[in-house]
């Protein structure tokens, strides 16, 4: 008898530091953000198997401190360098649909409008958490890395990302969004030759600089334009995108239109190392290249 109450006496002792150790154990408490879509994504607990369906992605979830937790990723996902020893998934023309579902991932983040209609149906069919990414303004580069930084449990290291690309921008905006306009024209291909409309992302980078795109007002995100519109168009400085310094057509194709202002001034620019393409953390050294090179097209007024 004495026995017996003696053990129930030990077993009682342990249960404040029992009830102590739970207290003190960390919570994996479930995480829930609004995608680009308006969706609300719902985890259980913060991601560890993240696959990236497109290169902006996998910057963003670097730059959020989840590198170590992207297990998967869409092809031309070539930076930072340890994004290049991932394993591919697949590119906008198809998926492997099982090397994806092989790498068992507990959250996809796609792009809206870069993947297909076909891709993301198949991705939903999975049932496996989906957050879409859109960004349509340069603010929303630096909430998405914080969204992601929620999503991956990373809150800390996000929030002092998103912090510097936001005053890195803010910054730019000061130094160059009230100088004088400039129309200019952003060439992404040229055959055939397309351009970019206001409501992209790049057109809020040119506003940021004091830029003013000539096609802001066409109702397509990346239009086809003639070189007529563009002649029409008069734009005092021309951009070009990743083809602008190839021999034969890139600016080149400008040259030849000598009555054209920015061919008269010299304001053919080429963009380095494609920062503007991808809506990442990178953008903002895109932008202000792109703001030197305005003010520079300033300084050739007369």
């Amino acid at each position: 008898m004495r026995s017996r109450r003696a053990r129930w006496a030990q077993r009682l002792a342990l249960v404040p530091a029992c009830l102590l150790a739970l207290a003190s154990a960390p919570l994996q408490a479930a995480v829930s953000v609004t995608d680009d879509a308006g969706n609300r994504v719902t985890l259980a607990q913060p991601a560890r198997r993240v696959i990236s369906m497109s290169p902006h992605v996998t910057e963003l979830l670097f730059a959020a401190g989840g590198g170590a937790r992207v297990v998967g990723v869409m092809n031309y996902s070539d930076y930072p360098e340890a994004a290049k020893r991932l394993t591919q998934v697949g590119s906008n023309a198809s998926l492997d649909m099982e090397r994806l579902v092989a790498l068992k991932p507990d959250l996809l983040v796609v792009w809206q409008s870069g993947n297909t209609a076909r891709q993301l149906e198949q991705l939903r069919q999975l049932g496996i958490p989906m957050f879409y990414s859109e960004p349509q303004q340069m603010e929303q580069i630096a909430t998405s890395v914080e969204r992601l930084g929620r999503l991956l449990g990373t809150d800390a290291v996000a929030a002092q990302a998103a912090g510097a690309f936001r005053a890195r921008m803010q910054s730019l905006g000061a130094r160059y969004g009230k100088r004088a306009p400039v129309r200019m024209f952003y060439q992404i291909w040229d055959k055939p030759l397309y351009t970019l409309n206001g409501q992209q992302i790049v057109s809020d980078a040119i506003r940021l600089c004091g830029g003013v795109n000539v096609f802001a007002s066409l109702p397509v995100k990346a239009p086809e334009v003639t070189v007529e519109a563009v002649i029409g168009a008069d734009p005092e400085a021309i951009f070009g995108g990743e083809r602008a310094e190839q021999e034969e057509g890139g600016l080149n194709l400008w040259k030849p239109y000598k009555s054209m202002l920015a061919v008269r001034r010299g304001n053919l620019f080429s963009l380095s190392g494609g920062l503007l393409a991808r809506a990442g953390p990178r953008m903002v050294d895109g932008a202000a290249e792109l703001c030197e090179k305005l003010e520079l097209a300033r300084q050739r007024r007369p």
